[in-house]
């Protein structure tokens, strides 16, 4: 099998950029988010990196423009935070107040479920053993309230890692199938001082012999792609060759191992913001859906995007972008992540602008119906995708999303990269 290697003397430091990207890690499905389909148009702040990315609230997107649905009253509780480090393996606990949970989902990087029960009232979850150390988790959890109005909950955080070692977590499960976007974003729990040698422990073998390089987005996290998207059907695995490499003085790396995955079909999606148009090119086949995007006020990024990760059902809340008390909706159907700020390609049923005008406080959103259908163009859309799908936006008055925001990697050019 003729392999293409990472190429050390490529990588090359950013800065971090934009003024609201907030750095995202996705790992394995795994992210440490900003969540809100939103991108805090207003605030001004610089993106952050690696460790350093603030994780705030569930899951949020936009309102396009009508009143909110009714709140569940039940609220969900997660310990530890959203997005904390250095997390002790018995410090994982779910509650709810003002109902009862009805689904609690605990995965580590790689999808393995982390057993656990409902407590017999509703009202608690713990894991039935200690956590991995140094391992990313992701926890999903609903409730709902006396009247039967559900709450929702999308958190993550990472447990501690033994002294003078570092935790690597990375966006990949092993064995996983992903679209021809997709970007490998690896990051460690502590600051990177050797990234040459941490970048010639990374190595890629690809079944066509595809080239991949690295770039570092701060000193926590290392982004790698190759020049053009991959080709479809490529075999690629990851070769983690790092317990032997001092990252930092004293400190080595906690990983050797071998992580496939595979390329599957193309899809790109471009939505226009002048048409109020998305054109899906998938296996050679195009097809156009009517959406929304950002209104004037909150214009959706512009540039190119991939899909982070997948919710069937999600909350959005415009608290957790600076938005004030503008919505908070507890059951957005069909909500795929495009950035770290909080930008989704979702379903929308509280509205109809769908091919007339944009209404959203930044997101693709198009037609669906309260708790989701199938059928519905979000639905279709939903299942026809998969994390790794790149999504265009274009004609937006917004400026080029951030690299570091989310997955956007592809706005850099190779030779920056």
């Amino acid at each position: 099998m003729k392999t293409g290697k990472t190429a050390g003397a490529a990588i090359r430091t950013t800065s971090r950029y934009g003024r609201r990207g907030a750095l995202a890690l996705a790992m394995g499905g795994v992210l440490l988010l900003t969540a809100a389909c939103n991108d805090d148009k207003g605030s001004g702040s610089g993106g952050s990196g690696g460790g350093d990315a603030a994780a705030s609230a569930p899951a949020a997107a936009d309102a396009g423009g009508s009143a909110a649905p009714k709140t569940s009253a039940a609220v969900i509780a997660v310990e530890p935070k959203d997005g904390a480090q250095d997390v002790q393996p018995t410090g994982l606990q779910v509650s709810v107040a003002n109902g009862k949970l009805t689904t609690v989902e605990v995965t580590d990087k790689d999808g393995k479920p982390v057993a656990g029960a409902i407590t017999p009232d509703g009202a608690g979850w713990k894991p039935a053993a200690a956590l991995t150390v140094g391992m990313a988790y992701k926890v999903n959890a609903q409730a709902k309230d006396a009247e039967g109005l559900v709450a929702a909950s999308t958190t993550s955080f990472t447990t501690l890692t033994p002294d003078k070692k570092v935790s690597t977590n990375d966006n990949i499960s092993d064995g996983a199938t992903y679209g021809v976007g997709m970007i490998v974003s690896v990051e460690f729990n502590k600051p990177v001082k050797n990234k040459d040698a941490v970048v010639q422990g990374i190595s890629f073998e690809t079944s066509n012999g595809t080239v991949v390089k690295g770039h570092w987005f701060g000193d926590r996290r290392v982004d790698f792609r190759p020049e053009q998207y991959w080709a479809p059907d490529t075999k690629v695995t990851i070769k983690y060759r790092l317990k032997n490499v001092e990252v930092a003085p004293g400190v080595y790396g906690d990983v050797d191992k071998d992580e496939p995955f595979t390329i599957g079909r193309s899809q790109i999606s471009t939505a226009d913001a002048k048409s109020h148009q998305m054109t899906i090119e998938r296996g050679g086949q195009s097809t156009t859906v009517p959406v929304t995007l950002g209104a004037d006020a909150t214009p959706s990024w512009s540039g190119t995007m991939v899909v982070m990760s997948k919710e069937k059902v999600t909350r959005m809340n415009s608290q957790t972008v600076g938005l004030g008390g503008e919505y908070d909706i507890q059951d957005v159907p069909h909500a795929m992540r495009l950035t770290t700020s909080g930008t989704f390609v979702h379903g929308n049923y509280w509205a109809n602008p769908f091919g007339k005008t944009n209404a959203s406080h930044g997101c693709v959103s198009m037609q669906d119906v309260k708790g989701g259908s199938d059928t519905s163009v979000a639905g279709k859309f939903f299942n026809d995708s998969m994390v790794g799908d790149v999504v265009k936006i274009v004609n937006s008055k917004e400026k080029t999303v951030a690299p570091s925001n989310g997955l956007g990697g592809w706005n850099v050019a190779w030779a920056n990269w």
